[in-house]
C-alpha cells in the first residue's frame, strides 16, 4: 500500500488525539493520557513548538475503513548532545494502527525522521522501547537500532 508521510497541522488534532489514545491503550496505560486539543495546539503548533508529529496516511484513493485517516504517527523533538556538540532527535512515540503493522509504515516514518535528522545536522536519534515489546524491539533492531542495555530511563514526574 502506498503511504505518504507529512508533518501534522492543527486540522489533524482530532485524529492525533485518537492515535495518542490508541498508543496509550497499546502501552497498557490509557489513564496516562492528559493531552487535550488545547494542549496539543499550544505545544505543537505555536510559534515555538515543543515537538513535532509525523503522520502516515494511505496514498491510495481506494476507499477503506481508514480512508483519509492517519494509519500511524511518530512524535519527536530536538535534543542536544554535549559529547557530540550536535543536536539530536528524540523519538517520543512511534505507533501504527493494529491491522496496518508489518506493512513498512513504521519504516517509512523512521526514514522521514532520519531525513529530518540529516537536514538538521543531528548526530543521532534516541528513543526508548518497553522491554516487553518484543515486536517493537525486533523492528528497531531490523532498522539498525542498537539497544543500550547499560543505561536506564530516568524520570521526574513532578519537577
Amino acid at each position: 500500500m502506498p503511504i505518504s508521510v507529512r508533518l501534522a497541522n492543527t486540522s489533524d488534532i482530532p485524529n492525533l488525539l485518537t492515535l495518542i489514545r490508541l498508543k496509550a491503550d497499546f502501552d497498557g496505560c490509557p489513564q496516562s493520557v492528559k493531552a487535550t486539543a488545547e494542549k496539543l495546539e499550544a505545544t505543537l503548533f505555536s510559534d515555538h513548538p515543543m515537538g513535532y508529529v509525523l503522520l502516515a496516511k494511505s496514498a491510495s484513493t481506494q476507499a477503506s475503513e481508514y480512508s483519509g485517516l492517519p494509519l500511524g504517527f511518530a512524535s519527536y523533538h530536538f535534543i542536544y548532545s554535549t559529547f557530540l556538540a550536535q543536536p539530536g532527535l528524540w523519538l517520543d512515540d512511534l505507533f501504527v494502527r493494529e491491522g496496518h503493522r508489518n506493512q513498512s509504515i513504521g519504516a517509512q516514518l523512521i526514514q522521514t525522521l532520519r531525513d529530518t535528522a540529516k537536514q538538521n545536522n543531528c548526530g543521532r536519534i534516541d528513543w526508548s522501547v518497553d522491554v516487553n515489546n518484543a515486536a517493537g524491539i525486533r523492528f528497531y533492531e531490523r532498522i539498525g537500532g542498537q539497544l543500550r542495555k547499560n543505561v536506564h530511563l530516568c524520570r521526574l514526574s513532578q519537577p
